[in-house]
């Protein structure tokens, strides 16, 4: 497929599982997602944006439980404090499970996650049965996407496709959280 090709959701997932990176419509910008447990796919996706490995990434669910795997317990009362901005356009830092590779996280003890409020995303992640990474799409130091038509710019057929829809309502990327403190690292 190129990046031209315009994705239903079940070819989206199609391409997921073939350890492909796709594009989609999310609360503000475009993103580019994968397989988080899929390195090949990672990679590709790091270096499809220039991004060091070191930077860490995100990840995206329709509900908690498909993070589980992703987390060591928070301490009491944190969830809540998650909970209480989800689903939304708050990405938070939770302490990372000890299986989780630096591929993924970075060189953080803590993985962020954001449980989306944006019905694609989340329609998306149910139809895959798991979290996908999320990251703008764009390369690094570039404005990210926010059409298709941007998307397909800076990617072209790198991609196997992009998701149909539109954008939600944010007009910035997702705010970033510390879990354990609740400071904020970067504002919306």
């Amino acid at each position: 497929m190129s990046g031209r090709t315009l994705l239903s959701i079940s070819l989206a997932v199609q391409c997921l599982r073939a350890g492909e990176v796709i594009a989609y419509p999310t609360e503000a910008v475009f993103g580019l997602g994968c397989d988080p447990s899929s390195e090949q796919a990672v990679r590709k996706l790091l270096a499809l944006k220039s991004r060091p490995a070191e930077a860490g990434l995100i990840l995206i669910a329709d509900r908690f439980e498909r993070f589980e795997d992703y987390i060591k317990p928070p301490g009491a009362g944190l969830k809540e404090r998650a909970m209480a901005t989800w689903p939304g356009p708050v990405t938070w830092l939770f302490p990372r499970a000890d299986s989780v590779p630096d591929w993924l996280a970075g060189a953080y003890q803590t993985i962020a996650l954001r449980l989306t409020a944006h019905p694609v995303c989340r329609a998306l992640c149910a139809a895959f049965g798991g979290a996908i990474v999320s990251t703008s799409a764009n390369p690094r130091e570039s404005a990210p996407a926010r059409s298709a038509a941007g998307v397909e710019a800076y990617f072209g057929s790198a991609l196997c496709g992009t998701v149909e829809g539109a954008l939600g309502s944010e007009s910035r990327p997702s705010e970033i959280r510390d879990l354990a403190t609740g400071r904020v690292l970067r504002e919306a």
